[in-house]
This record gives C-alpha cells, sequence and structure tokens, in this order.
C-alpha cells in the first residue's frame, strides 16, 4: 500500500505538529463507492428465477437464499473472497464459487455472475440522479472510487448517468483495493484536485472510510438500503456546501 500523506500519530496523536490553518479546505470534489452508494443489484430473487429460467415457489426461493447466507460462512467462499476485488478473475471466482454453495444453483453460477455485469440488473437510488446534477451545478467534481471486476461506466451510461463523472477508478485496473490510498490519489490527480477539498462517500467504514487515512475527508453511509429508494445522498450536499442551493432548487 502507498504510504499515507497524513503525519505519523502516536497513541495521544500526531508526533509533531500540523501547521496552522483556518479550517477545513472547501470540498472542490466528491468521489463515490459504486453499489450500496449509488446503486444497488435487484433483489436475489428475481436474479435466481432468471438465472433458472422457470418459476420458483415462495418455499423454494426461501431454501435457496438461505442457502446463499450459509455459503458466506463456507471456509471455501471465504477463502475466495481474499484479494477478490484486486483483478477481474479474482472477482469472478470469488461470486461464482458462492453462488455454486448452493448445489442447485452451481450450474447457474456463470449466469448470476453475468447478471452482476449487467446494467440493467443495478437500480440507481432515487436520490441518485438529483444528487449528481445538484453537485454539478455547484462546480464540484466528480469521480467514482469503486472495488470492482469490471468497468462500471456502461452501467452508469444506461441510467444516464456517466455524464456527471470525470474519473474512474476501478480496483481491478490497479491490483489494490480500497483503503490504498493509490487509488483515492489517482482520482484526486485525475480531477485536478487536492486529498484535503475531495470527500469520498461510501457504505463500507474500513474501505470508504479509509480514505481518511489517504488525507481525504470521508462520509459512510448507514446499511439497510433499499433498491430504488432515497439513499439519504442529502446529506453529501450539505458536507459538499451545496444544501442552501439544494433548498432553493426545492423551492
Amino acid at each position: 500500500m502507498t504510504r499515507s500523506p497524513l503525519p505519523v500519530c502516536g497513541p495521544e496523536g500526531p508526533l509533531s505538529a500540523a501547521p496552522s490553518t483556518q479550517g477545513p479546505s472547501p470540498v472542490r470534489a466528491v468521489l463515490f463507492d459504486f453499489g450500496g452508494t449509488l446503486f444497488q443489484m435487484g433483489a436475489y430473487a428475481d436474479r435466481i428465477r432468471t438465472a433458472l429460467q422457470r418459476p420458483v415457489g415462495e418455499r423454494e426461493m426461501d431454501e435457496l437464499l438461505d442457502g446463499l447466507e450459509k455459503g458466506l460462512v463456507d471456509p471455501d467462499v471465504i477463502e475466495a473472497q481474499r484479494g477478490r476485488d484486486v483483478s477481474s478473475r479474482a472477482h469472478r471466482h470469488a461470486f461464482t464459487t458462492w453462488y455454486a454453495s448452493v448445489r442447485e444453483l452451481a450450474p447457474h453460477a456463470d449466469a448470476l455472475y453475468a447478471q452482476l455485469q449487467a446494467p440493467e440488473h443495478w437500480v440507481p437510488y432515487a436520490d441518485t440522479a438529483s444528487t449528481l446534477a445538484r453537485l454539478t451545478d455547484e462546480g464540484i467534481a466528480l469521480g467514482v472510487v469503486s472495488d470492482v471486476g469490471w468497468d462500471l461506466r456502461p452501467t452508469f451510461a444506461h441510467h444516464g448517468l456517466d455524464r456527471y463523472f470525470s474519473s474512474w477508478v476501478h480496483s481491478y485496473a490497479y491490483g489494490t483495493e480500497k483503503p490504498d490510498p493509490a487509488l483515492f490519489g489517482h482520482a484526486c490527480r485525475e480531477l485536478g484536485v487536492t486529498p484535503a477539498g475531495t470527500l469520498m462517500v461510501g457504505d463500507h467504514p474500513a474501505k470508504d472510510g479509509g480514505a481518511a487515512g489517504a488525507g481525504l475527508r470521508a462520509y459512510v453511509l448507514p446499511a439497510g438500503a433499499v433498491p430504488g429508494e432515497p439513499r439519504g445522498l442529502d446529506a453529501v450536499l450539505r458536507l459538499a456546501g451545496a444544501g442552501s442551493a439544494l433548498q432553493a432548487h426545492l423551492g
């Protein structure tokens, strides 16, 4: 991992005094995670029915979903997740191993993985488009930093959202995963902004919140989002200083 630009800290704080500042820098750019932040995958039950290409009753579906849940603690599945997002091959292996942990789904593991890459299976949250539009109107540069195994631009384009972004940082293309400072640093350089003037938004405390270790500000969204529902991205507007503009827009 790339060395953090922040001062070295002991248990009580920095080992050397930080330079005096007049408060935090204005937010010039916002970096977004993908899944669980701007988009969410469609329901597993719908995906399974599509992959099996036959009717699946509620009882059978419950058994299949229970099997996937049990698969999350299967030693082989857990092992397959290590380094999952550092390459396309590792990503595919991680997910197909999980799907195949359910005997009935094993023959359809590749089809389920193909769904994962298909733009139409991803659903933007209800406040995704309005948030991106408002940030752009405020002159704030936007980028995507995602732990993922494929190029996300077709998914954003499918939903008409790619035009808001000027930087795309996919973990698999760099052979590393968040919170490696190299990923956040690359996005900042592409956008022409400093880490201090950049906000990272995601849903994973360690990975997305870890952007703070690279000198960025970070906002971690709470768990429990529902596909197609509001994600609470209005908080991002306030953190980026666009809250007053949003109020005027809604008024």
